[in-house]
């Protein structure tokens, strides 16, 4: 049985990304690491124009469930909410979004 040994090449300064970059994906990361989160954000990134009442309708849940989960993405910063009289409307913060996917690349 012939065994090699993998050897890696030291990583250079400059290649390491730096612990803000970190805590950020950790942040975006968790943000999406539920798949009611991820539906939601797949839902909105779907539209167009901000969407009110219309997704408590498309989603399993209860209307409190979803916004708590409304309320973590846009705490990560993917997701942004405006007050329409009694109710908030929510669509993609565009560039929340490519900051996750630049994080997410970075891996």
């Amino acid at each position: 049985m012939n065994r090699r040994k993998n050897k890696c090449e030291p990583c250079s300064p400059e290649s390491v990304v730096s612990s803000n970059d970190d805590e950020a994906l950790a942040k975006l990361a968790w943000a999406i690491a539920h798949p009611a989160r991820v539906r939601l954000l797949r839902l909105l990134i779907a539209k167009s124009n901000c969407v009110c009442g219309e997704l408590v309708e498309l989603m399993p849940l209860s209307q409190s469930t979803v916004s708590q989960h409304l309320k973590i993405l846009k705490e990560a910063g993917v997701v942004q909410g405006e007050i329409d009289g009694l109710k908030v409307c929510y669509c993609v913060n565009k560039a929340g979004l490519a900051r996750l996917k630049e994080l997410v690349a970075e891996l």
